[in-house]
């Protein structure tokens, strides 16, 4: 069994704190919440220290921050039903773009690894795709296929292929179509019996986990046309099955989940103020994996935990963030 150690606690915003995204080498930490800023945190002297608070770019607020791939760039979803698209120049960050259609507040954005696109979903039920070039961003898609509130969106971490998470109880992916450039909805995946609140790809992109307010875990397993399994893929799209399901772990609602792409590791925020952390059992079977909790960080947050982010090049290091305003770096250990 393994453990969290607690790094360095991060204070500064007022209110909850929603989410925090790593840069993509792992040296800065973005923050956002209730107070409408962006706070951007970097290493020195060994200390986490604010580096640097992005304001004015939002009305309401601020529920999600991306990093770019490339790491230059910086989106924000707000509760004002808009993006705004910041760009880290030679010195300082400049608000580049405000993407405006939603209707209602914007719940998540997300870069695709290719830095081509840019997705958000919306209380409005849609999810919106949005063409990158340079310093212009075109709507490329409106994508209505949840019937309520679309809680967030991640992409694949390979492939152009986009996953969403919804009030609707399920997750459908998206993909564009070659032969005219529209996207549609090429999977449904149906398990949870109540809100889907967040999604994260393994590292290889062929299994989904799944966060929900039924106070379950789930995994999906991809199964790609002509599959040895003998799984049915119609139209000759993969097929997504709930291979696993994580129950009687947690007290209240999940509200993040997070794979970690250097170790394997799953790790979960919860409304019951607990960070907990899965491995995969090392004689699992693929088609049928068996996850076994290997550490439960009791008291977390004295308040719900909404985030949880793996550094992308740190192994074992994870950021949480909380309702009671702060947000906290952790150290996995073995």
């Amino acid at each position: 069994m393994g453990r969290l150690e607690l790094v360095q606690s991060l204070t500064g915003h007022e209110g909850r704190v929603w989410n925090v995204a790593w840069h993509p080498k792992g040296n800065f930490l973005a923050s956002c919440g209730e107070d409408k800023v962006i706070r951007v945190w970097g290493k020195q002297g060994g200390k986490w220290v604010l580096k640097t608070i992005l304001t004015d770019g939002h009305q309401r607020t601020i529920r999600e921050v991306s990093w770019s791939p490339c790491g230059n760039r910086l989106a924000s979803a707000s509760f004002d039903a808009t993006v705004a698209v910041w760009d880290r120049g030679s010195r300082e960050f400049e608000c580049i773009a405000t993407l405006e259609g939603h209707e209602n507040e914007v719940k998540s954005v997300a870069w695709s690894r290719s830095g081509a696109f840019l997705a958000t979903c919306s209380r409005d039920k849609s999810v919106w795709v949005w063409e990158v070039e340079d310093d212009e961003f075109e709507c490329a898609a409106v994508l209505n296929a949840h019937t309520q509130d679309v809680k967030k969106v991640a992409w694949h971490p390979l492939e152009d292929v986009l996953a969403s998470a919804s009030y609707d109880n399920t997750v459908r992916l998206f993909r564009e179509d070659p032969s005219d450039h529209d996207w549609t909805c090429v999977a449904t995946l149906e398990s949870h019996e109540s809100t889907v609140w967040s999604l994260a790809f393994d590292r290889t992109g062929a299994r989904l986990a799944t966060c929900s307010d039924d106070r379950s875990v789930r995994i999906w397993q991809e199964y790609r046309p002509g599959n040895a399994e003998g799984i049915a893929t119609p139209a000759e799209q993969s097929a997504w099955k709930c291979v696993c399901a994580l129950h009687g772990y947690h007290g209240r609602t999940v509200y993040d989940v997070a794979w970690c792409h250097l170790t394997g590791l799953l790790a979960t925020a919860c409304g019951d103020d607990i960070v907990r952390v899965f491995r995969e059992e090392p004689a699992s079977d693929p088609d049928q994996p068996t996850f076994e909790l290997v550490h439960t960080c009791h008291n977390a947050h004295s308040e719900d935990v909404n985030a949880v982010k793996w550094n992308p090049c740190v192994e074992g290091m994870l950021a949480s963030a909380s309702d009671n305003g702060e947000i906290r770096i952790w150290q996995y250990q073995d």
